[in-house]
């Protein structure tokens, strides 16, 4: 039997991780392609409806795209690409400055703004 294989909705570029982040997936004995397959076939995991629709539109638009799961110990990850699509960082949360994101917010309302 032929098995179907899903097109990446995306590139993911190069692939890598912070210190806490493999620690989080070494903790729960899980695997990085593991949530990568999610990320990259738009199953944006532990996302409010909002956030996943700010996902699509970012996909659309070229803009950083973000993913949150859960690991099976329970740990936070995000996996992150950019909006180039050249890096995709996988992310321990509470590793991240809240300052991080403000750019993607800042460009995406100047998109919008010249949208009307």
């Amino acid at each position: 039997m032929q098995q179907l294989s899903k097109r990446p909705a995306f590139e993911l570029g190069q692939i890598v991780a912070t210190p806490g982040a493999l620690a989080a997936l070494k903790k729960a004995g899980q695997q990085p392609g593991e949530f990568l397959t999610r990320h990259v076939n738009r199953e944006w995991g532990d996302l409010s409806d909002e956030d996943r629709k700010e996902n699509d539109y970012s996909l659309e638009h070229g803009f950083r795209l973000l993913s949150a799961y859960r690991t099976h110990a329970g740990d936070k990850l995000w996996i992150i690409t950019e909006s180039d699509r050249s890096v995709t960082t996988l992310c321990y949360p509470k590793n991240i400055r809240p300052n991080d994101f403000e750019k993607k917010e800042k460009k995406r309302n100047e998109h919008n703004d010249g949208r009307k």
